[in-house]
C-alpha cells in the first residue's frame, strides 16, 4: 500500500531581495554603533570602528549614512516610554514608572547609554537628552493629581536617569550587581510618596 502524499508541497522559502539585505546590513551597523557609542561616547567613535564591528566596509557605513551625526541620530533615538496617563490611580502611576525603569534595568538600554556617554562632548545629544526628559517630565506630571505635578514628576524623572547612569556607566555601588526586582522594591515607597497618597481602596 502506498503511503498518502500531500498534494500540495512545501512552499519554498523566500528569497531574499535587495531590499532585505539592505535592512539586515543597516540594522547591523545601527547595532554595531549602539554598542560603540554607549561603550565610547561620540567623540572616541569612530566610521571605522563601527563598520568593523558591523562586519561591512567603513564606505559602506557612509553611503547609507551619510555622516557620523546623521549615525549617532538613528542609532541614539531613544524609544518613547510606556507610561502612564492622566486619570490613572497613584498606584497604576507607581507601577507603570517602575515597570519602565524594571525594564532598563533588565536589558541595557544601549540607545540611552549612548546618549548619556555623549552628552558632555555632543551638543545634539545634550539637546536630545533634554528634549526627551522634557517630554517625559510632561508625560508623568499629567498623571499625578498633585499642585506641584510638575517638581514631583522631575524628581521622578531624576531618580530613573539616576538609577541608569549608575547601573550602567558610573557603577560605584552596588547597583551594577543589583537585581532588578531588589531595586524595584526598594524605590516602590519612594514613587508611591511622589505620585501622591493612595485611595483608602488601595492601600
Amino acid at each position: 500500500m502506498n503511503p498518502v502524499t500531500d498534494s500540495n508541497p512545501p512552499a519554498a522559502p523566500r528569497r531574499t531581495t535587495r531590499a532585505d539585505q539592505r535592512r539586515q546590513t543597516e540594522s547591523r551597523i545601527l547595532a554595531a554603533a549602539r554598542e560603540l557609542f554607549a561603550d565610547l561616547g561620540y567623540d572616541r567613535t569612530t566610521i571605522r570602528a563601527v563598520a568593523a564591528r558591523a562586519g561591512v566596509d567603513a564606505g559602506l557605513v557612509m553611503h547609507y549614512f551619510h555622516s557620523k551625526d546623521e549615525l549617532f541620530a538613528q542609532a541614539a533615538k531613544l524609544a518613547d516610554d510606556d507610561l502612564p496617563v492622566a486619570g490613572s490611580s497613584p498606584a497604576e502611576v507607581a507601577d507603570g514608572l517602575l515597570a519602565s525603569l524594571a525594564r532598563r534595568l533588565d536589558a541595557e538600554p544601549v540607545a540611552s547609554l549612548a546618549v548619556l556617554r555623549s552628552i558632555l562632548t555632543h551638543a545634539e545629544a545634550a539637546e536630545g537628552f533634554r528634549a526627551a526628559g522634557r517630554q517625559r517630565v510632561d508625560q508623568i506630571s499629567v498623571a499625578i493629581p498633585a499642585s506641584d505635578a510638575e517638581l514631583r514628576a522631575g524628581l521622578i524623572s531624576a531618580i530613573i536617569s539616576g538609577v541608569v547612569a549608575e547601573r550602567y556607566l558610573l557603577r560605584t555601588s552596588l547597583l551594577a550587581q543589583a537585581s532588578p526586582e531588589e531595586i524595584i522594591d526598594l524605590l516602590r515607597p519612594c514613587f508611591q510618596a511622589l505620585v501622591g497618597p493612595l485611595s483608602p481602596t488601595e492601600s
